[in-house]
């Protein structure tokens, strides 16, 4: 596994997902602006997680798409610890706790790894599959 390739991926993954959180609560769809940006977050994660791995695998088809999902979304967590939860949340009267612990928080990390782990069946896989053959 390419770590730092995975990692890179991961913090431009972040990047954008806390835009998207961010400007979405500018927009008013909803009258619960935190649940409609988690609502849009969770939406946009598939397609950046999906065109995470499309990057990732242009130079390794050799590792599992679990193991690139769980590196996206352990990076997304670490920079979430170290700026979103900092910066954001505890200034809002949030805290490590009531962020760490939200089901939301664990739901978008399922999905990391699941999406991760779609495009290597999907793409990554049959790849690997058709050079052995």
């Amino acid at each position: 596994m390419k770590h730092l390739r995975a990692i890179s991926i991961g913090i431009i993954i972040w990047i954008i997902g806390v835009s998207v959180f961010t400007l979405s609560s500018y927009i008013f769809i909803l009258e619960d602006t935190e649940q409609q940006a988690n609502v849009l977050l969770f939406i946009s994660v598939i397609p950046l997680v999906w065109f995470g791995a499309k990057q990732y695998y242009k130079k390794d088809s050799n590792t599992h798409g679990y193991w690139v999902g769980q590196t996206f979304f352990l990076t997304a967590t670490a920079l979430d610890a170290l700026i979103t939860v900092p910066v954001f949340v505890i200034p809002n009267g949030g805290s490590y706790y009531q962020f760490f612990t939200d089901l939301g928080f664990w739901l978008i990390g399922f999905e990391f790894i699941t999406i991760a782990v779609l495009y290597w069946y999907i793409k990554a896989g049959i790849k690997k599959q058709n050079q052995t053959i």
